[in-house]
């Protein structure tokens, strides 16, 4: 074996055991959690359709408990999206524009990020009601309905945390690492795709394929423009649409969330 040989081999080895662990401190592990969540969802007594999955749930019944563990629940889980542009500083480059996620484009991001909002959000919602009706989703509670002045703000935060989470993680740091493994375009896509819909498996399972969608055309999507940031405009308004629009959706058609 020469080495070169050995060399191509242990880079292999540590770029695989350096994903998984970023995924395993991160949106890996949420995956078997999910996974996990979901089974014991089917095997219980009571309906899939008939449970609940509360998103954004009070942490504390004191409101200044609550707020101090929000605000620690996000910055934690921020800490491994850190973590990811710090590997891929250290294997050479800029991080930040290596995956897209500057400032350069302001105009180009944010329009191709609202487009993605019409192209995803939209079906998405309409994918949601559509999985209540057949049985297969359980009632996604995104948001408290008990709220205190600092609640829209930290609803927001929480949106902003998925949105970065999710497109610097599970797009950004994972294509520029199985790129240099070698995997070819739908290989990257596909497995980031499946990736994201499992660990929404809490929510049911339509939840699971409506992300998988997401993700291939968010996937797509990247690889076309080479920008991370249209993918976190588009995620970050999606939830907090989601999120903060719940109360008022609730209010205004109370027998869509019956």
């Amino acid at each position: 074996m020469t080495r070169a040989t050995e060399w191509a081999r242990f880079r292999r080895r540590r770029l695989w055991t350096e994903i998984g662990i970023v995924l395993g401190v991160s949106l890996g592990a949420s995956a078997v959690y999910s996974v996990v969540n979901l089974i014991g969802r089917l095997t219980a007594e009571t309906a899939l359709a008939d449970q609940t999955a509360t998103i954004n749930g009070a942490l504390s019944d004191r409101a200044w408990l609550d707020l101090t563990y929000q605000l620690l629940a996000i910055f934690f889980d921020l800490v491994p999206v850190a973590l990811a542009f710090y590997l891929l500083a250290i294997s050479g480059g800029n991080p930040f524009r290596r995956i897209g996620f500057d400032l350069k484009k302001p105009a180009s991001d944010l329009g191709r990020g609202l487009l993605l909002v019409l192209v995803i959000g939209v079906p998405g919602i309409a994918l949601y009601f559509v999985g209540r009706a057949l049985g297969f989703t359980v009632n996604v509670v995104p948001a408290p309905l008990d709220t205190y002045w600092w609640t829209t703000p930290i609803l927001i935060l929480s949106a902003l945390r998925a949105a970065l989470q999710e497109e610097l993680i599970v797009v950004g740091y994972l294509f520029t690492r199985l790129r240099q493994l070698g995997w070819g375009k739908w290989q990257i896509i596909l497995s980031a795709a499946v990736l994201r819909g499992s660990y929404h498996l809490y929510q049911g399972i339509g939840p699971f394929f409506g992300n998988v969608v997401m993700g291939i055309v968010f996937g797509w999507c990247y690889w076309r423009w080479g920008r991370v940031m249209p993918l976190v405009v588009a995620h970050w308004i999606i939830d907090i649409a989601s999120f903060v629009g719940y109360a008022w959706a609730l209010a205004t058609f109370p027998a869509l969330f019956g």
